[in-house]
């Protein structure tokens, strides 16, 4: 727990550090943690909004989790002068004030990625990483079904849950719903974080991703963005 990491091994404070990087789930979380870490009053979903320059929904997500996570506190505060404006919400943080993050080479590899992509046409850019997610998504689908997988074999609805589940377990936290007589795949979580904000034409990953899992268990599909977490929206979904 944050709270006893004083008094850590070597040992314990290696698998605790690793602990925490896989609850936060990417760099822009931790980077969020560092920030409140330094405020002595807490910061507000607001104040992270300005500073990592992204949507508060955004913001809030991150933040909620590393309070679910038992690795900030919230404190409720109202206004001083006992006004009727709304109570705020300020983040703490909790435990060691001394931990530090390792780099992670996954990291680096998404901002290179994301650098070089941003040197291509926009629309070579999105058709590269369309298709890397597609071999990608592919490549999963054979993972879950083996290399005998063959089109056809379920319904769309079902296929799009199963590419759900494979989506969650590579850090989305992916669902199914149906909205306007259209199916989609809703993505809670972005496991490329500030990455896809700051370049966006990663998002064609993910859109390249469903797109391969259906070709293998479902048929040919057209999966189109129709919300994106880097855009502002509180969540990234993929419409088939």
């Amino acid at each position: 727990m944050p709270g006893k990491s004083a008094n850590l091994t070597s040992g314990s404070f290696t698998a605790t550090v690793s602990a925490i990087t896989s609850a936060f789930g990417d760099p822009t979380r931790r980077a969020m943690y560092l920030f409140a870490r330094e405020s002595d009053q807490g910061v507000t979903t607001a104040q992270v909004a300005e500073k990592f320059e992204v949507h508060p929904n955004v913001a809030r997500h991150h933040l909620d989790k590393l309070a679910a996570g038992g690795y900030l506190e919230v404190a409720v505060e109202r206004h001083e002068g006992g006004g009727a404006g709304r109570p705020s919400k300020h983040y703490r943080a909790v435990g060691d004030a001394s931990l530090q993050f390792p780099v992670r080479s996954d990291d680096l590899v998404l901002s290179l990625l994301g650098k070089t992509l941003a040197l291509l046409p926009a629309e070579q850019a999105q058709q590269m990483a369309e298709e890397v997610g597609q071999q990608y998504g592919r490549a999963m689908a054979v993972g879950l079904q083996g290399e005998d997988v063959t089109a056809g074999h379920k319904s769309l609805r079902s296929a799009l849950q199963t590419v759900a589940d494979a989506l969650t377990a590579h850090g989305f936290a992916a669902h199914t719903d149906q909205r306007n007589n259209q199916l989609r795949i809703v993505n809670n979580h972005c496991p490329f974080g500030d990455i896809a904000i700051e370049h966006p034409v990663i998002c064609a990953v993910d859109r390249g991703m469903v797109k391969g899992m259906l070709t293998a268990i479902y048929g040919e599909t057209s999966p189109e963005t129709s919300a994106s977490l880097p855009q502002g929206d509180t969540f990234c979904a993929t419409t088939v």
